[in-house]
């Protein structure tokens, strides 16, 4: 009996453990973070383009707006990630304890 205590005593340490890390890779933090950084990127490539490029693209700054999107976009996410955080691990029910084994038990 003591086996299946202590299994089920491993299982809710996993549970918890799972918890936090489905918490902290929460797809919402993820998308947003790359968001935020390919933004940053994008934008700073708009901020610094030569008229060459400008002319290309009939004198609209692409990447500026498409920057600046994506980072407004990144920044919804992780918004969204604070206001709406993935709920907490509901807490286990205590396990019942073992039952009373050898020449004692029983109560006498």
């Amino acid at each position: 009996m003591s086996d299946e205590y202590e299994y089920q005593h491993q299982v809710e340490e996993l549970e918890g453990k799972s918890a936090s890390a489905a918490r902290l890779f929460d797809v919402r933090r993820i998308i947003g973070g790359l968001f935020v950084i390919y933004g940053i990127m994008v934008t700073l490539a708009g901020i610094t383009v030569s008229d060459a490029d400008l002319k290309k693209a009939e004198n609209i700054n692409i990447n500026l707006w498409t920057g600046v999107c994506m980072l407004v976009l990144g920044l919804l996410f992780l918004l969204w990630l604070r206001l709406r955080p993935s709920a907490p691990p509901h807490p286990a029910p205590e396990p019942p304890t073992p039952p009373e084994e050898g020449p004692n038990a029983g109560g006498s």
